[in-house]
């Protein structure tokens, strides 16, 4: 599996992981920078424009949910994020996709997983998207500038999250499965099935909460709808 060329900044401070990832990832064919620190990681993103950034949590100084939290909002980037972490609770990862992360990875993991996560969400962050904009209610999702209004104000949302939301307004009013939802997001690369639930929360967070009307439903044991509830 291979990938046109791509530039990876890897964030951590053990410096022995951070050089086997460096050696695996440009064995591959990509190329990495380094960062051992957070302050460090903002000062290179805002210097350089990084295809994906492999980001620790536990560092000294500024923690990674920090890190990732001022490249969305300060740095203004949306770069594909993987965190790379020892933390596994369900409240740990539902803080880093808060944050701004698409991805979560629990240490120990494999080389080639990450290698593999990599390479899908680099591909589906370059990929061409149809420009024709998709519209729900008072809700307009605009494909080729990645930008998301309701009732006239825009909400930013993360990479995975627009995604998310690209393919639910694509199909509505039908319902999607969360199989195809996972399918079409990470292809075979599917993560673990409190990744996606935790997309959605923060994702009807967003579009919904204060809103009156309420767009994103969860069908039980089946799947998701994006539509008025009328079309229920």
């Amino acid at each position: 599996m291979k990938i046109n060329p791509a530039t990876v900044l890897i964030v951590e401070d053990h410096q022995d992981l951070a050089a086997n990832i460096g050696d695996f990832l440009e064995a591959g064919g990509m190329t990495v920078d380094f960062a051992a620190d957070g302050i460090t990681a903002l000062q290179l993103c805002s210097q350089n424009r990084f295809d994906a950034i492999v980001l620790d949590i536990m560092m000294p100084g500024i923690d990674g949910y920090e890190v990732c939290l001022r490249i969305r909002n300060e740095l203004q980037q949306d770069m594909p994020i993987i965190m790379l972490t020892a933390r596994d609770t369900l409240d740990d990862k539902l803080t880093g996709f808060d944050q701004g992360a698409d991805d979560y990875l629990i240490k120990p993991f494999e080389m080639k997983e990450l290698e593999a996560r990599l390479i899908s969400h680099i591909r589906r962050h370059r990929g061409d998207m149809d420009t024709k904009s998709l519209t729900i209610a008072d809700m307009v999702f605009e494909p080729k500038t990645m930008r998301v209004t309701r009732s006239g104000e825009a909400i930013k949302l993360s990479p995975i999250m627009l995604q998310i939301l690209r393919i639910l307004m694509r199909e509505s009013p039908n319902l999607v499965s969360r199989e195809k939802l996972e399918a079409e997001i990470w292809g075979e690369d599917t993560p673990d099935s409190d990744t996606l639930r935790s997309h959605l929360y923060n994702l009807r967070k967003l579009i919904d909460k204060p809103y009156q009307q309420h767009l994103l439903h969860t069908i039980p044991g089946i799947g998701y709808k994006l539509c008025e509830e009328k079309d229920l």
